[in-house]
């Protein structure tokens, strides 16, 4: 085998190799409170405890919280963000995030979140208990905030 015949193999192996890990998302946490832990969760699993943390493939039916001590272990007490990021493979099947205060959830502290690398300016800031940009009740689904880009990053900040 030529030199320039191996290294086109070597090439197009590392391509097909970085391809097993196209998609790519990234959580960062801004805490403005003085105070508490931001928590990512999935599936009972704590994910990041304030530091970012990159995932190398979809991040589906995550939830962040600031555990402040009063939180209980999935937030219940507490204002959630809930979030599902991953590539679209279909219109409309990419990534939504949103605030929940469906009880047991309920207002604990300023939050919001926002998009970035994609759908930049998209997002929601929760304010008080009555804000119109949370779920309230499991019908208000019009608060969730999609994003149809690739590799979409999300800002998660308490204490606005």
């Amino acid at each position: 085998m030529s030199l320039s015949r191996a290294f086109l193999t070597l090439f197009a192996s590392a391509a097909m190799f970085t391809g097993a890990y196209a998609e790519t998302h990234l959580v960062t946490f801004v805490n403005q409170c003085g105070h508490g832990t931001p928590l990512l969760k999935a599936n009972g699993k704590t994910l990041s405890t304030g530091q970012t943390v990159t995932f190398n493939g979809p991040l589906i039916s995550a939830i962040a919280f600031l555990q402040t001590g009063s939180c209980g272990d999935n937030g219940e007490g507490c204002t959630l963000i809930e979030t599902t990021l991953r590539n679209p493979t279909s219109p409309g099947s990419g990534s939504s995030t949103d605030i929940s205060l469906i009880p047991p959830h309920s207002f604990s502290v300023t939050s919001g979140f926002g998009y970035f690398n994609g759908c930049d300016g998209a997002g929601a800031d929760c304010t008080s208990g009555s804000c119109t940009t949370a779920f309230h009740k499991s019908t208000d689904t019009g608060v969730q905030v999609a994003c149809q880009t690739n590799n979409v990053n999300l800002a998660i900040t308490f204490c606005k």
